[in-house]
């Protein structure tokens, strides 16, 4: 299994300066990878100025590079249908080169219709805009000059430059959420996040197996690589663990209830009963990953065999109050102790 970490640079105390919070989370990069950690993945947050300084993954993941060497570099996602495609196949590329070819491009359309909003394009245009700016990217990375002429973009004779330092390109993973998302992304090939936090571990299943029956009918060799998005915190027992992080995750799921409300996705919607009644033993049940060594390396074995994914991106700090010394003991205990034993 891939081990990696889903980072948001959160504001760790309130109040805190947007250079503190980004010299703490550049330095837990560095310390992470000294960990072992195989990939490290980064948020594109907009218009939650409280919350996150995250809002240019990729410029970010610069800093990350030149400060690292070995893990991979990811968007946990990229939201496509806000970027001008030509500029996002430069700015990839260019990121692709100065970390030796680390980077792998996690896309999705996001479900914060406020983004939308702050960037003038209606969400009702997302899922068009998503696909069109895939295609683009594509063709951007491996032709020489390209032309496209398609709803929302034009280009004639056009040049990227840069070109990947990665052939043909990076690896594009895509993030699923609609019920009707997965065997679309099934038959396209695309290796697929997934992610929890409304939903359930277990409800994963059905959705993992239209992906994964789509991407077998389409003829594309192997089975699918799946990748999942989960709260983590690893302590040195299982009562140290639901300590540290019982606030956290309960105060997170606090604030996911007004996105709910809003989400522009019909099964988040329906969800929300779910979270507004749910408590913390339900969260440890169905949502979170929590406890020991023991205990966590169990659970993510079981969802290896259950689900089948190949990888995981730990939210470390799921509701952004665990402080950052007991989050990256667990981040250590994650990649020291739990990593070896689930490959």
């Amino acid at each position: 299994m891939e081990f990696g970490w889903y980072h948001e640079f959160h504001r760790q105390v309130p109040g805190m300066s947007d250079a503190d919070a980004f010299a703490m989370g550049l330095d837990q990069a560095v310390e992470s990878e000294e960990y072992g950690l195989d990939s490290f993945w980064l948020a594109e947050i907009h218009q939650q100025a409280a919350r996150s300084v995250m809002s240019a993954p990729l410029n970010v993941l610069s800093a990350v590079a030149a400060r690292t060497k070995t893990m991979k570099l990811g968007t946990a996602v990229q939201v496509l249908p806000l970027t001008h495609p030509l500029r996002l196949a430069e700015e990839t590329a260019t990121l692709d080169q100065i970390s030796g070819g680390r980077l792998v491009l996690g896309v999705g359309r996001s479900g914060n219709p406020r983004a939308y909003a702050a960037y003038g394009v209606p969400y009702s245009e997302s899922r068009e805009r998503f696909y069109e700016t895939l295609e683009v990217l594509q063709l951007a990375w491996t032709q020489d000059t390209f032309s496209f002429h398609g709803k929302f973009h034009h280009f004639d004779e056009a040049k990227a430059v840069p070109r990947p330092f990665q052939k043909p390109f990076p690896e594009i993973r895509i993030a699923g959420a609609s019920e009707d998302t997965f065997p679309v992304l099934g038959a396209l090939g695309f290796p697929l996040f997934v992610a929890v936090r409304s939903g359930t571990l277990a409800g994963l299943a059905p959705d993992l197996h239209s992906y994964r029956a789509a991407y077998e009918t389409a003829g594309h060799p192997g089975k699918g690589q799946v990748h999942l998005r989960v709260s983590v915190h690893v302590g040195e027992t299982d009562a140290i663990a639901e300590a540290e992080s019982e606030a956290s995750i309960m105060s997170g799921y606090g604030a996911l209830k007004s996105q709910l409300e809003g989400s522009p996705n019909a099964r988040r919607r329906a969800e929300l009963a779910d979270v507004l009644s749910l408590t913390f033993a339900a969260a440890m049940r169905d949502k979170v990953i929590v406890g020991g060594v023991e205990k966590v390396t169990e659970r993510l074995l079981e969802l290896k065999e259950e689900l089948g994914i190949d990888g995981i991106l730990a939210e470390l700090n799921f509701g952004a109050k665990i402080p950052p010394d007991a989050m990256m003991r667990s981040c250590k205990l994650l990649c020291e102790e739990v990593r070896p034993r689930c490959k």
